[in-house]
This record gives structure tokens, C-alpha cells and sequence, in this order.
């Protein structure tokens, strides 16, 4: 017997892609998990809250880098147990104001070649979301894009 894959239905109900801004389109809230964390912790983490980045960092020191699913697929022959979230993270971190447009948000992913983005709080410089390639896709394909 088989079963024919449903395309998901279309979440994203804010502006048009050339007048969407970042908070319109990231995930709000940061994962984060301490450097020593091992990766299979973290692949659960991705798998529970259904997430492609986990941000690495710790209380005042502030986010230290980013785990992203393709991170775990290249570690995926090594012993996740025994190597931690400081051994693969991403620690160029690159970071974007909550307030700036998807457009400025893809060039910077595409510069740096990322798939996520750390969303700041512009006035404070917090972390408040992440904005990842697949939110972008999703606003490219909604129905006003």
C-alpha cells in the first residue's frame, strides 16, 4: 500500500516578499543548547521542536554559534554522543535586525553562504528569532508574493 505525500498548507500570511521584514517571517524564540551538548542531544532538540538550527552559546556570554541540520548530517558517521555542539558549530555567526527587509536578509545568506540567520532586537541587539532560508521560501511561495 502506499500513500501519496500532502504538500503542507501555506502558513505565511504576512506582506509580500519585497515589503516583509524579518520578524514578519522568522521563527520567534531562540533553541539554544550549552557547547558541550552532544549532538544527538541537539539532533532531538531539531526533531522535537521540528527546527533546522540549534544557537550555541551560554547566560551573559551571549550565543557563541549555530548547529544547523547539515552540521548533524556531516557529523552523522561520528559517535553523536561523544562529540558536542562546540565541536561542529558555525561560530562566524551572522546576525540581522528583526526590523530589516527579507530581501537585505537574503543577500546575507547568500553572501555567506548560511541557511539561518540570529534575528536581533534592533534597540537591545538580543537574539529574538532565527530567520532561515526555508522562511523565505515560504513567503517567496505564498499566494501575494
Amino acid at each position: 500500500m502506499t500513500t501519496a505525500l500532502e504538500p503542507s498548507q501555506q502558513h505565511y500570511v504576512g506582506p509580500p516578499f519585497k515589503e516583509a521584514k524579518v520578524h514578519d517571517a522568522m521563527r520567534i524564540g531562540v533553541v539554544t543548547c550549552r557547547p558541550e551538548t552532544s549532538l544527538h542531544d541537539v539532533a532531538r532538540m531539531m526533531a522535537s521542536y521540528k527546527i533546522h538550527s540549534v544557537v550555541v552559546g551560554e547566560g551573559e556570554s551571549g550565543p557563541s554559534g549555530i548547529v544547523s541540520a547539515i552540521d548533524i548530517a556531516t557529523a552523522a558517521s561520528s559517535d553523536l554522543f561523544e562529540t558536542s555542539a562546540r565541536d561542529v558549530a558555525t561560530t562566524d555567526l551572522v546576525t540581522v535586525p528583526a526590523n530589516e527587509t527579507l530581501e537585505q536578509a537574503a543577500r546575507l545568506m547568500s553572501k555567506h553562504g548560511v541557511t539561518h540567520l540570529l534575528a536581533l532586537e534592533p534597540e537591545t541587539g538580543r537574539p529574538v528569532g532565527v530567520i532561515s532560508a526555508s522562511g523565505l521560501a515560504a513567503v517567496l511561495a505564498a499566494p501575494h508574493a
